[in-house]
């Protein structure tokens, strides 16, 4: 407590009063006053467009403020760029990584603060070394060297994140920073995050993780449909009070899932493999010798760590992952190998791939959203080749109303959209294909407690109606409430499989880690 007003005695170094944002003729944020202290942890919440991430936009210089007024150490700021923010000491993590993927990770880290050799050409060798520095410091097991583009999207984070600390900044905002994070890495960047606060830098923190929030923030501050609702201290309110803030109205509590071993298999795999290069151009193994029967109407839960192998195994039954394939999948009684599959065939097939990475290869993010939403559904509208407007826009218009898409219309930019409401649109056009598997990488990964519910419940619906769904996942609740089985993995191999009955989360923990399987002799 004695800290506690110890913090709030001191003046803001970052005080927002009155902070509004108009976006053409929709309001994003109405009149919002937020302090920020030294030291402090503070966590903004709020459903997918409750403009949190607007706020944080201004804050970081991405976006300019329409109407109010900001100061940083008592002085009144006007950033227009994200450069002016950084050189006032605010340091932004976004929601959306912001990478090159051409370049590697040391080159992204220093991006436009390269150190330079004779005052004229980049001196690489110092780059990779205080990357190498960074990255130990963190304890993140990354290849400066490596490129970008050839990391997974939670190692891309964990690069996101190291950028965002090399800058030493006063103000650290951090936008969804563990949604792509593995528990134990998420654990780590709490751990940091903590060490960050009491060296005195103010973190301004926005997760849909609720015990997350309750376990970092001094404060919370909940914003909905762009108004601000009230701030609170962690310790004076309950979780079920900051959702009903959020939402307004109570969540219903997701029960376990029933067992389905007595229903057709309607999905067989056997033996997947995957080998390709590592970023030393070494061949290694990411999947191997995995296997599991698909019922209908199951879901099938992937659990594992960053790296486990749980996204390749969707990759290989999709046709979609790079590499050397070996092993096969039976749908339909039709048995193929995995090296001949691909998404177009699969597709045919009946079997649906929701991607973790929504911004690159879950959504065209310069078209708009009738673009997106027919793009599965294009050999069903235009068989001759010919499109039909009025087609799409049936298609577009049940995908909004069905998925409860917040948006002007189909003609909106998808760009537009809150990062929930384009994921929404990205498992709608799926669904639109009629699917009888469905594939989810991460299906809620950047959604807000609100909106979970609703893909919860369209799961379970979806699952009742005989659809059978594989989900990877890395939040655990989510994985044993909605899991008829858990599939876990470890460095590539399937190390068990989880009946509902056994669920928890030590079990699940026990298997995926190496330390876990020694201990407990599981085998693949």
């Amino acid at each position: 407590m004695f800290w506690e007003e110890h913090l709030d005695s001191q003046p803001p170094i970052v005080s927002l009063r009155g902070i509004s944002k108009t976006f053409a003729h929709v309001v994003a944020l109405r009149r919002i006053d937020l302090d920020i202290h030294a030291g402090e942890i503070h966590a903004i919440m709020g459903e997918n467009g409750a403009g949190k991430s607007t706020l944080v936009k201004i804050l970081s210089g991405v976006h300019r403020r329409s109407g109010g007024h900001m100061e940083v150490r008592g002085d009144p700021v006007d950033f227009a760029t994200p450069k002016e923010a950084e050189r006032n000491g605010i340091a932004i993590i976004h929601q959306e990584l912001n990478l090159i993927p051409t370049l590697s990770v040391s080159e992204n880290i220093f991006l436009g603060r390269e150190p330079l050799k004779a005052g004229l050409f980049i001196d690489y060798a110092e780059i990779e070394r205080r990357s190498a520095e960074i990255l130990t410091r963190f304890g993140i097991d990354i290849d400066p060297r490596a490129d970008i583009e050839n990391l997974r999207v939670g190692e891309q984070q964990l690069v996101e994140i190291a950028r965002a600390l090399s800058l030493n900044a006063d103000v650290l905002v951090l936008d969804e920073p563990t949604s792509a994070l593995s528990e134990a890495e998420a654990q780590r960047l709490a751990s940091f995050v903590r060490d960050l606060a009491r060296q005195g830098v103010a973190i301004v923190y926005i997760s849909h993780r609720m015990s997350e929030v309750f376990a970092l923030a001094d404060k919370i501050t909940v914003l909905r449909d762009g108004n601000f609702i009230a701030t609170r201290r962690s310790g004076e309110i309950s979780e079920r009070d900051v959702i009903r803030m959020m939402v307004g109205r109570d969540v219903k509590k997701q029960l376990a899932a029933a067992s389905v071993s007595e229903r057709p298999i309607v999905l067989s795999v056997r033996n997947l493999g995957l080998e390709r290069p590592n970023s030393r151009g070494r061949i290694h193994s990411v999947v191997n010798d995995v296997s599991f029967d698909l019922h209908e109407g199951e879901i099938l839960g992937i659990g594992g760590l960053l790296g486990s192998g749980r996204t390749e195994v969707l990759e290989l039954i999709f046709g979609a992952a790079i590499g050397k394939r070996s092993g096969t999948i039976e749908r339909g009684g039709i048995r193929q190998a995995a090296q001949s599959l691909n998404p177009r065939r699969s597709v045919g097939n009946g079997i649906a791939f929701l991607t973790e990475d929504r911004k690159g290869t879950g959504l065209l993010l310069h078209a708009d959203i009738r673009s997106n939403a027919v793009l599965p559904s294009l050999p069903w509208l235009a068989p001759l080749g010919w499109i039909s407007k009025a087609r799409e826009d049936t298609v577009a218009g049940r995908i909004i109303s069905a998925m409860r898409v917040r948006c002007q219309g189909p003609d909106q930019g998808i760009d537009e959209l809150s990062g929930g409401n384009q994921q929404k649109i990205v498992l709608g056009k799926w669904l639109e294909t009629r699917p009888r598997v469905v594939l989810l990488d991460e299906p809620t990964r950047g959604i807000d407690v609100g909106a979970k519910e609703e893909i919860y419940d369209l799961l379970k619906k979806l699952a009742e109606s005989g659809v059978a769904i594989v989900m990877v996942s890395s939040e655990l609740p989510e994985l044993l409430s909605l899991s008829n089985r858990i599939l876990v993995m470890c460095e590539g191999r399937a190390t068990g499989v989880i009946d509902a009955q056994e669920f928890s989360e030590e079990r699940v923990m026990e298997l995926a880690t190496p330390q876990g399987n020694a201990l407990t002799g599981a085998a693949a």
